[in-house]
């Protein structure tokens, strides 16, 4: 049994559960035990709101320099432990070393670095008199205390998006992340509090399961829960935050409908979207895991694919610290449920790449490429959330753009072709928060991600992103008093 154990933090302080009670933690390369994380409970959410709260009193007060100063701090801290972060994000969720520290650091440092920024350029309607004798001012201002949970497939990025632009905006963050990858959301937590950049109480993490999320979202003092999670655990969030008329950001997952024309360049998209499919073992709500094809290339298209997925990039052999780039699914439950996707593949339909379980130590699924399927099939209309990239075979542009938003979700899509006028026809008629043209996955900080129907509401990134942790008061004054 491992005796190291991850630790809430509170208050600036590292403090166990009030219970005592801890769950393993798994490296999912390995599948074994290295570490035990406490499980919170009430009490637990309790001190860590109540320790929010009491440094929300003085956090709400500080100027937009003095908040992008901690930042900046954050970021330069954070990046001077760049090598134990990424040690330790690969321990806990058995990414590849090289990958996660040139992948996600870079990405983490700027977006705390644009939050800094963003900080000082909150804008609003210029005040003016609106009415006779009356001046009308619009304060933006912080929400106060937020609760947040983050997900297990980007532990250090989904927390970054988290609390950097709700601390930014002058509020104060409890942080629960998902109860398999706690470490580097802790982590970081630490080396902010040693640092001594933030006042004790502005961030908090709390660990645990189920019930420790939802003693969070049930919890009185947040005036806002922000969760990144499937569909329904964001349902279960924006119905429980209902009762207390909590605000609510949601961004729960996609499906994303990846359109390839006749005209696109075949190779050139068959390399990039395996990389784009199999990133992450396609444990990522944008992945580009369902292919619509033209049926002028399909059948050269899918032998692409399943050369790409047979490709010495998308191998597993050198293990969390070289230079795969598909790691393990993050868990065994989730490999279970990816593997019996492929248990039930249809008659109608070919699994042509992969398909199985890679290796009996770990949680490694190959990578897969399912052809023929049908628009009603569940690997068409469920997320995955595995190395599983499906083809469909489309007739025409109509037919194309039906397939690709006859599902619940809408985060991600992307288009390929050279023909501009189609890609314009096509971004304007996808029902999704991101389109892409002739690429698939990039982000920046600049830009915002966030979906539409059952992937949620609210943006994360941008100043778009930032605004959601901000609130709207109008102020009017009586100038001939």
């Amino acid at each position: 049994m491992a005796s190291r154990v991850i630790s809430n933090l509170i208050d600036g302080e590292r403090v166990p559960s009030a219970s005592g009670r801890t769950s393993d933690l798994v490296n999912p390369s390995t599948g074994e035990v290295f570490a035990q994380a406490a499980v919170s409970d009430g009490a637990d959410v309790d001190a860590a709101f109540a320790a929010a709260e009491r440094a929300f009193a003085g956090w709400r007060d500080s100027t937009p320099s003095e908040r992008q100063a901690a930042l900046l701090g954050i970021a330069d801290v954070l990046q001077a432990h760049a090598d134990e972060l990424v040690a330790l994000e690969s321990e806990n969720t058995g990414k590849p070393i090289a990958v996660t520290a040139s992948e996600e650091i870079p990405p983490m440092i700027d977006q705390i670095r644009f939050f800094a920024g963003a900080a000082r350029v909150l804008e609003g309607r210029a005040a003016g008199e609106y009415m006779r004798g009356f001046t009308s001012i619009i304060r933006r201002e912080p929400v106060g205390v937020i609760g947040q949970v983050t997900p297990w497939n980007y532990p250090m990025m989904m927390a970054v998006w988290k609390w950097a632009p709700a601390i930014a905006a002058g509020n104060t963050v409890v942080v629960k992340p998902s109860d398999t990858t706690p470490v580097t959301t802790v982590r970081m937590a630490e080396l902010i509090t040693d640092a001594g950049i933030l006042p004790p109480g502005v961030m908090n993490v709390i660990c645990g399961d189920r019930d420790t999320g939802r003693a969070l979202v049930e919890n009185p003092i947040p005036q806002m829960v922000s969760i990144t999670g499937s569909v329904r655990a964001g349902m279960q969030v924006a119905e429980s935050a209902s009762r207390d008329v909590k605000r609510v950001h949601l961004e729960l997952g996609g499906k994303a409908p990846v359109v390839i024309f006749d005209d696109a360049d075949m190779e050139a998209a068959a390399e990039w979207l395996a990389v784009a499919g199999y990133f992450n073992a396609g444990q990522d709500c944008t992945a580009a895991t369902r292919m619509i094809v033209s049926e002028r290339i399909y059948d050269d298209f899918v032998a692409a694919l399943a050369e790409q997925a047979k490709g010495t990039g998308t191998t597993f052999d050198d293990g969390p610290g070289g230079e795969a780039l598909v790691p393990p699914v993050n868990n065994v439950h989730q490999m279970e449920r990816v593997l019996g996707f492929l248990e039930r593949t249809p008659k109608h339909a070919e699994i042509v790449a992969g398909g199985s379980r890679q290796g009996d130590r770990g949680f490694y699924v190959s990578p897969t490429v399912v052809a023929g399927l049908q628009q009603d099939d569940e690997m068409i209309q469920n997320e995955i959330f595995g190395p599983v990239i499906t083809v469909q075979r489309f007739s025409d542009e109509a037919q194309a753009l039906a397939w690709a938003n006859g599902v619940n979700y809408g985060l991600a899509s992307s288009v390929w072709t050279k023909d501009f006028g189609r890609a314009m026809r096509m971004a304007r008629n996808l029902d999704f928060g991101c389109v892409w043209i002739n690429t698939h996955i990039p982000l920046v900080a600049e830009m915002p991600h966030g979906g539409f129907k059952h992937s949620g509401y609210g943006k994360d990134l941008s100043m778009y992103g930032f605004e959601d942790y901000t609130r709207i008061k109008h102020v009017m004054a009586n100038i001939d008093s």
